[in-house]
């Protein structure tokens, strides 16, 4: 396999493990919001932004960790034959799967580019446009030209109300991460079947 790739598995491979492990203790931050939903209903008043918020860590901590889950193999499988066959069969069931993958990440990826856009008040048009002119506003104007150029933000409908963008963001860094890291994969299947262990 050239070297090329053997560098991109090895970075996508160990910027996925940081961000995974990182994640990881998102579990601790859910914990605490819940245990916190539990003891202000019980004994004060309850708090209005608990269950968004366990909400929004959860989504966190399932996003940017299922790339992880992926590069270690522990996402769910269904065995059925799969599990008996050596692993060059494996290697070529998957590396044939991967694009149906592809294709499902690369629909969610443009729905979540979308869905962000349109958080930010980008009603109308195509989102890749909105992002660039966007950026080249806050690059060349600056932040404040760059605020203008976004419209009414979309809130929750509860009564927290919270900005819904973050959590769109962090779902598109989430696929993004998954993309990477499932091409990685298949440069991992094409090397097994060439023989190569990467």
């Amino acid at each position: 396999m050239p070297s090329i790739i053997r560098g991109y598995v090895r970075g996508i491979d160990a910027m996925n493990r940081f961000v995974g492990r990182v994640a990881m203790y998102l579990i601790f931050a859910l914990i605490g919001v819940l245990l916190w939903s539990s003891v202000s209903k019980t004994f004060f008043d309850p708090t209005l932004w608990t269950l968004e918020t366990a909400q929004f860590v959860m989504v966190a901590y399932y996003v940017l960790g299922g790339p992880y889950a992926i590069q270690m193999g522990s996402n769910v499988r269904m065995d059925l034959f799969y599990g008996e066959w050596s692993a060059k069969q494996k290697a070529w069931m998957d590396a044939f799967t991967v694009l149906f993958l592809l294709f499902y990440l690369g629909v969610l990826l443009y729905g979540a580019i979308g869905s962000t856009a349109y958080s930010l008040g980008h009603f109308q048009g195509e989102p890749f446009s909105f992002f660039w002119n966007l950026l080249t506003t806050f690059v060349t104007e600056g932040p404040s030209a760059a605020k203008e150029q976004m419209g009414f933000m979309e809130r929750s409908p509860t009564a927290w109300r919270p900005f819904i963008w973050p959590v769109k963001a962090i779902m598109i860094l989430g696929v993004t991460l998954m993309i990477l890291q499932v091409l990685a994969e298949f440069f991992r299947d094409i090397g097994r079947i060439r023989g190569v262990e990467l």
